[in-house]
């Protein structure tokens, strides 16, 4: 039907004296359409003029003194009627099985608001309020009851927030017709109540067995399995190969053993010890061996091969996720990127949304309240991190802890910050399986569509205490009475198809014993072996070997064609003169005479290693230009704005290049490169703070993920982290990347620590992290770069010393012999200050030429034969000063003292130069900093006494 016929029908619903009203209004409409009630605007907007104004070439004469105004407000009422239950149906839902919101009710989608009674809305006919209606509706009272039921029933919706028509139309379609909800054959619905059964009588088995244990149950959410179970076979039948999950504790048991198949012994075994931690996985799944100090049981994940026999086999993997609940988020967001790309290629990954998607499971209290999630969702549509959608699923539980919602949150819904980011909600009871069911069908095909987010707050309880060793009814005393009373999901269904006459009366209760008597027999098989000890696993050998013997050097004619290479440009690029000026004098840096500074190096670092066919992948607030404007790796036309980025047009390059600015956030995007350098091992994954300082809010990521995750997990990260330090009057916020943080986490070869001082060091750093890619002595590498030193000529290296050299983990003071047999005094440091004192020496040779300096490049893992070497090639040292510019009780002093203290001889003194103990990091006032820095320097070059000595240590 076209839209003129269409039309055609709609005018032919008015008579008499509505005629005259509508062509009043037309009239009024037609000078300013804003001068009439917005219902007939969007009337005239979508149908024109009325039909029998066109036809007959002019007005009809009407009677207007006998058009009802009356009549023509109900019909205007009825549509407002008819928008309010879209927009506000969900305040009426039957969404809360239990609790004070259970029986709600809303004026906004009461006719008698809106001045309108059933004979009022019978007397419409259901065309004139909704174009599209179903041949079955014929009036509007009919029109109502039916929306009513698809967004008031036990699923609600909230997409008024979306601003795509596209995106909005598709969904009010799928919701007015009721056509979103999945109707299910006799069979698929006692395959949903055995599966609830089965999830039911899981965790009934661990309460009963192990009392009192920790476990974070389903109980009062148990929908969320045959929820999952929907989005994994839809999976099956289109192009997805990878499902990445993540979620809290809350299910996670149950998620773990029904979603991916863990076994029913392993989960025992880790309630209760047994020598038999090798148990073989089920079938079909992996990934359950962690590190070797492992963790609780409900933070594990694991991995899953299912569909081996479908059209689209898919692996889904849950995440390892710390009690740090929702950062996990954008770990599963770096492993869904990471499964999307194609990296074998020079330029850009290439990137195919369909290939993989994520889920993310959160709390209802955390997803309001943690800052992680908004960056997360701030994430989804950016191009350097945009997934094509997430599925999110919040599991409502009703109480965070002990505190309740009008504590938790000042938004209605758990679920309102999505709205911010137009990622359209669903509200579903989780007693209603098959609408719960519907729901995810729903999501899974508005991602599918759209590429975006799509958001389902999974409403239900929490059959007991936070943890099952607290006690609920003290805190929430009226909730608890009533769940205490509430039948389980699995006993309302189990009734519901009863009464339909799809199950007998016995069915479910067998269903029940025979659930109890599988898992008793399992547990009751179990090999134990109770008079083993436990005890803790070793860390891998690979780790512990050393990272001696890693060749870094380029030929100096592969560098020279390398760093020509980068200054080609497409055809008709108009750079910017100024910066092309300073990128072709880079071109020249390898000559004889010349050297290359900081972005040089790491420019060549970079193109040496597409060369052999790595991957690179580089992220950062401002790190296509680099926030000190010295990396200029993304070019801008200044005549059209397009961007080039000189990796992407190397003809040496065999793998993909990625460099993107990221939003401002780092826990997010932290974590978000932290999950794709393990999804990713292949691909060198480095994240640069902006300043160092701002590392400071990724803490979490740091210390529960990149320090320790492949101690607890097995999980392996080769990562770089770019953190500028350097003490140069800026203030506390922009001196000290908190290098002593990281320290305190070095334990174990977990990581490497440097702060190195001369361009082709970083070079070879680089290079020799891009070496350790997906191998067993993979770890992530932790750089202090240098802000000031970026163009410091002190710093720039000559050609043969990225040609010949490669990293070594002690330098001697550049200017200085190797060793020295006359040095009464070694002075030992890292990072900026040894430039400074360079600086100074250079100045005053007179004065210090019983000074012998030394500069600890890698400060973790600890080079202690090197520097046992240099004391001994240096014996008549009487002093060892560790010099630094950071406070005593910052930097690097707490962690080397004692290691530089167990090297000395018997007649030798440590001591300590730098800052006092400080609780800031560094002083405001430049000057005040100038005169310590300064301070710093000369006593560490006279030995002026004071500080710590060996006795003190």
């Amino acid at each position: 039907m076209t839209q003129q016929e269409s039309s055609g029908r709609f005018w032919e619903n008015f008579h008499g004296p509505n005629m005259g009203y509508i062509e009043e209004q037309y009239e009024l409409y037609k000078q300013d359409p804003s001068t009439i009630d917005a219902s007939l605007k969007e009337m005239f907007d979508q149908h024109g003029a009325p039909e029998w104004l066109t036809q007959t070439g002019g007005l009809q004469q009407t009677d207007s003194a006998t058009t009802s105004a009356s009549d023509i407000k109900k019909l205007t009422s009825a549509m407002k009627l008819v928008e309010a239950i879209r927009r506000y149906g969900h305040l009426e839902a039957d969404i809360y099985p239990v609790g004070k919101e259970k029986d709600r009710n809303s004026e906004l989608v009461n006719p008698a608001y809106y001045n309108l009674t059933n004979e009022d809305l019978e007397a419409i006919p259901a065309s004139w309020i909704w174009d599209d209606a179903p041949g079955n509706v014929t009036n509007a009272l009919e029109v109502v009851t039916l929306l009513k039921k698809n967004y008031a029933g036990t699923t609600s919706f909230e997409y008024d927030h979306v601003n795509n028509d596209d995106e909005r139309k598709w969904l009010q379609d799928k919701i007015d017709t009721g056509a979103f909800a999945l109707s299910l054959s006799k069979e698929e619905k006692k395959q949903l109540l055995k599966r609830l059964t089965d999830v039911e009588g899981f965790e009934s088995f661990l309460a009963k067995t192990f009392v009192g244990q920790k476990r974070f149950s389903i109980e009062g959410l148990e929908m969320m399995v045959p929820m999952l179970d929907k989005a994994v076979n839809n999976s099956f039948t289109d192009e997805t190969e990878e499902i990445l999950m993540g979620m809290a504790h809350r299910g996670r048991l149950s998620v773990l053993t029904h979603v991916l198949g863990k076994p029913y012994d392993k989960i025992f075994s880790e309630f209760h010890y047994s020598s038999d931690k090798e148990l073989m996985p089920s079938a079909g799944s992996k990934g359950i061996n962690y590190g070797w100090t492992g963790d609780v049981k409900y933070h594990f994940g694991a991995v899953k091969s299912l569909g081996e026999d479908k059209v689209s086999p898919t692996k889904i993997t849950l995440a390892h996720n710390p009690s740090h609940l929702e950062f996990v988020n954008p770990v599963v967001e770096g492993f869904t990127r990471a499964a999307q790309e194609d990296i074998d290629q020079s330029g850009e990954p290439v990137q195919s949304q369909d290939r993989a998607f994520s889920i993310l499971i959160h709390g209802d209290a955390a997803f309001i309240g943690e800052g992680v999630v908004a960056e997360t969702l701030n994430m989804s549509d950016l191009p350097g991190y945009r997934t094509g959608g997430t599925l999110h699923l919040i599991a409502n539980n009703l109480v965070g802890f002990t505190t309740s919602q009008d504590q938790g949150r000042s938004t209605r819904y758990a679920s309102d910050l999505a709205k911010g980011f137009e990622i359209p909600i669903v509200h579903v009871n989780a007693d209603d399986p098959e609408a719960c069911v519907s729901a995810m069908a729903l999501a899974y095909e508005y991602r599918q569509t759209f590429h975006k987010d799509f958001l389902i707050d999974l409403v239900g309880y929490r059959r007991y205490g936070h943890n099952e060793m607290d006690e609920p009814r003290a805190t929430q005393p009226q909730l608890y009475k009533e769940i205490d009373k509430h039948d389980s999901v699995a006993v309302i269904y189990a009734k519901r198809l009863q009464q339909e006459g799809v199950i007998g009366e016995s069915d479910y209760e067998k269903l029940k014993n025979d659930r109890e008597q599988e898992l008793k027999g399992i547990f009751d098989n179990m090999m134990e072996n109770e008079t083993d000890e436990p005890e803790p696993k070793p860390a891998p050998e690979a780790l512990s070997n050393g990272l001696d013997g890693i060749k870094t050097a380029v030929p100096l004619d592969q560098l020279k064609q390398l760093n020509e290479g980068l200054l080609k440009r497409p055809e008709g690029f108009q750079g910017f003169k100024k910066l092309e000026k300073i990128l072709k004098k880079r071109g020249e840096s390898l000559e004889e005479g010349n050297k290359a500074d900081w972005a040089t190096a790491e420019t060549l670092a970079y193109a040496s290693i597409l060369q052999d066919g790595v991957s690179i992948r580089l992220t950062g607030q401002d790190s296509e230009r680099g926030t000190f404007a010295h990396r200029h790796l993304v070019l801008h036309d200044v005549e059209t704005g397009d961007t080039y980025c000189p990796m992407h047009g190397l003809d040496q390059a065999r793998a993909s290049f990625a460099i993107h600015n990221s939003p401002l956030s780092e826990a997010g995007v932290l974590g978000f490169e932290y999950g794709y350098s393990v999804q990713s091992p292949n691909t060198l994954v480095l994240w640069e703070a902006q300043f160092g300082d701002f590392a400071n809010a990724g803490q979490v990521i740091f210390d529960q993920f990149i320090a320790a995750g492949r101690a607890k997990w097995g999980e392996k990260s080769n990562m770089v982290l770019l953190l500028p330090h350097g003490y140069e009057g800026q203030g506390p916020e922009h001196s000290s990347a908190r290098l002593e943080r990281f320290l305190q986490l070095a334990a174990e070869n977990n990581w490497i620590i440097a702060n190195v001082t001369t361009s082709a060091q970083y070079f070879h750093l680089l290079r020799r992290q891009a070496a350790l890619r997906g191998k067993d002595a993979a770890r992530p590498l932790v750089v202090m770069t240098p802000k000031s030193l970026l163009r410091n000529q002190r710093v720039a290296s000559t050609a043969r010393e990225f040609s010949e050299q490669n990293f070594e983990k002690v330098i001697t003071q550049p200017g200085l012999p190797k060793t020295t047999k006359k040095a009464k005094r070694l002075v030992i440091g890292s990072g900026k200050v040894m430039v400074d004192i360079a600086e100074t020496m250079s100045q005053n040779e007179d004065k210090v030429k019983d000074t012998h300096v030394i500069r600890l490049e890698q400060i973790y893992p600890f080079p202690a034969k090197e520097l046992e070497k240099v004391l001994k090639d240096c014996p008549n040292v009487e002093e060892v000063i560790w010099v630094q510019e950071e406070p005593r009780n910052m930097g690097s002093w707490n962690f080397v003292k004692e290691l530089l203290y167990n090297l000395l001889g018997k007649h030798q003194q440590l001591r300590y130069v730098g800052r006092p103990d400080r609780s800031s990091p560094a002083v405001g006032e430049p000057n005040i900093h100038k005169t310590e820095q300064k301070r710093i320097v000369q006593e560490a070059l006279k030995l002026s006494k004071g500080g710590d000595s060996s006795e003190g240590n």
